[in-house]
């Protein structure tokens, strides 16, 4: 218990010293991640909205592909990444296992079918009604749609903070592709993982304090803005 309550004090003096070591990697992680998203989140959204009000022959096979997805473990997506990234593999040539690329292109991969399976929960619920009032008052199918998503802005905000949170905090695909190279590809997780197999927990208790910390951010964010919108309406 004491080595514990040592660990953790150790952790909290890493954290407001300003460590260049530990920032750095909590600004790979954060880069790498947000990186993803972004790429994700745009596509995701479309592709939820054309499963929400789309009618096209296997639309629902296709929801049931993107919430069986939801279980793939990170370590299994992390496999088929390298697979495709290595020397043997179709896309060796572009020579990106083991760097960032080949961390955002799995935590891509990993991002996607959160956005888009939650983002399709959310469109359903909305008032379908405000896309056929859209649409007769001469608006565009961009802008109708941009209207509808609108309306359901906070599921989608929410489906946004779930993705954030389930690719910042993987292991199984950052270290298979991204090989734990320090200064390159050592991020929050991979770095909490190495440094206490070393038996340095200072410095995963700080890590993790790191992530604990932006989960609660993120929540505390989502229902103020929440709160700010029903006080609104």
């Amino acid at each position: 218990m004491l080595s514990l309550w040592s660990a953790t004090a150790d952790a909290f003096r890493l954290l407001l010293s300003g460590d260049p070591g530990l920032w750095e990697i909590v600004g790979i992680s954060f880069g790498v991640s947000l990186k993803a998203l972004i790429c994700a989140t745009i596509p995701a959204f479309v592709c939820a909205f054309a499963l929400a009000f789309g009618r096209f022959p296997g639309r629902r096979l296709v929801i049931a592909l993107f919430n069986t997805l939801l279980a793939v473990p990170a370590v299994v997506i992390g496999l088929t990444v390298y697979l495709c990234l290595s020397r043997s593999g179709p896309f060796g040539e572009l020579r990106l296992l083991f760097t960032q690329g080949a961390m955002i292109i799995g935590q891509f991969l990993m991002a996607f079918p959160v956005l888009v399976a939650l983002g399709h929960t959310a469109l359903q619920s909305a008032d379908v009604r405000a896309w056929e009032t859209a649409r007769t008052l001469g608006a565009s199918r961009f802008k109708a749609a941009r209207t509808l998503m609108y309306e359901v802005r906070f599921g989608l905000m929410a489906a946004f903070v779930v993705a954030f949170g389930r690719i910042i905090a993987e292991v199984g695909s950052a270290l298979m592709v991204g090989g734990n190279i320090l200064h390159s590809t050592r991020n929050i997780t991979t770095a909490i993982a190495l440094e206490t197999s070393k038996g340095d927990f200072a410095q995963g208790i700080a890590l993790g304090l790191v992530l604990l910390s932006l989960s609660l951010v993120l929540n505390i964010s989502l229902i103020w803005l929440q709160g700010r919108g029903s006080l609104r309406t």
